[in-house]
């Protein structure tokens, strides 16, 4: 290579940024030693801007297409070179290409739980999970705020900041809704736009906008979910409980008529679930008087009585009743009677 061609190939003619990646915010053009030569074309994108650092200055900010630098599309670099009746020799200059395009399905989530004070439940432990998007707007202030001195910024630089940033916004936000956690599912428009407003300012602070942001679920504890389950199915058994404590009573009838001992028990054990031991134990020992009387066939020997159950001690049963009580299994007025049911059994009346 001659000498000639040596002092052509420091100069560069044109600049441009071919981005074949989905995650690079911001790129340097490698000028390294060269200088750029006087009238260059610079070849901005659609979703990039280019922009120039003069000696650690910002100057000037292009938009996409392709521009023939001059002092009249450089006036702040003009200025800064003293360029008066434009510039001939070539010049020195970093070159930053940022990338505008929008940022889609970036997800973010809560590593741990957050602590939240229901009305229903008192303290719960919750989680929750969402996307969201984002784009560079102000490309000087990305480039000081984030970028610096960096030869190649990525969007992975910045998404953990900006989950950690969210969950702390969604945690205000939450609370500040005060969205009982029953009705937390049919409130994750209103969560989602207050956490997005949230957190505006501080994508302003980095050159950037929020363009959208979504929750995509807010979950509670298994434990709690479990006892959800539990109060629903209680729910949904309570307006057919008489039929169905009549229909366990249909099918234990033949079983606890081989024991005449056995049918006051179960009498007196379906009647502390529903209120009506004593109906159904004026019932069933009826029944149970008329089969003991009945005589077995010649020849046939009367079958063994069935064992009774063994009584549980008063304080066991004692024990369950508040059990289910404290689970929200039964009521106040269900407990009383129960409790006084049980306590005439064991001839505490």
């Amino acid at each position: 290579m001659g000498l000639m061609d040596w002092g052509k190939a420091q100069f560069i003619e044109i600049i441009e940024w071919l981005d074949d990646s989905n995650d690079i915010l911001a790129w340097r053009f490698p000028v390294r030693n060269q200088e750029i030569k006087n009238g260059a074309q610079l070849v901005v994108r659609e979703s990039q801007e280019a922009t120039f650092v003069h000696e650690g200055q910002f100057a000037d900010t292009l938009s996409p297409g392709t521009h023939t630098l001059s002092t009249r599309n450089m006036p702040i670099m003009a200025d800064l070179r003293g360029w008066k009746y434009g510039f001939e020799s070539p010049f020195k200059s970093e070159v930053y290409f940022t990338n505008t395009r929008l940022y889609n399905d970036l997800g973010w989530g809560t590593s741990n739980p957050i602590m939240l004070r229901d009305a229903d439940f008192g303290a719960l432990r919750i989680r929750a999970f969402g996307i969201y998007s984002i784009r560079v707007v102000d490309s000087k202030k990305f480039l000081k705020e984030l970028v610096g001195t960096n030869g190649l910024y990525t969007k992975d630089d910045i998404t953990e900041q900006l989950r950690k940033s969210l969950i702390s916004k969604f945690t205000d936000a939450l609370g500040e809704a005060k969205i009982p956690a029953l009705d937390l599912a049919a409130h994750y428009d209103q969560l989602s736009d207050l956490l997005r407003a949230k957190m505006d300012p501080e994508f302003q602070t980095m050159g950037m906008a929020c363009s959208k942001l979504f929750i995509e679920n807010i979950s509670l504890p298994e434990e709690v979910e479990a006892m959800l389950d539990k109060r629903t199915s209680v729910g949904m058994m309570a307006p057919v409980m008489g039929a169905y404590t009549q229909m366990q009573v249909a099918d234990s009838v033949p079983l606890a008529a081989q024991n005449p001992g056995g049918m006051a028990g179960m009498g007196m054990g379906l009647g502390m679930g529903v209120g009506m031991g004593n109906m159904m134990g004026q019932q069933m020992g009826g029944a149970m008087g008329q089969m003991a009387q009945a005589p077995y066939p010649a020849g046939q020997a009367a079958p063994a009585p069935v064992p009774a159950a063994p009584v549980k001690p008063l304080k066991e049963e004692l024990t369950e009743l508040k059990d289910l009580f404290d689970s929200q299994l039964i009521t106040q007025a269900e407990f009383d009677k129960q409790r006084q049911a049980i306590m005439a059994k064991h001839g505490m009346a």
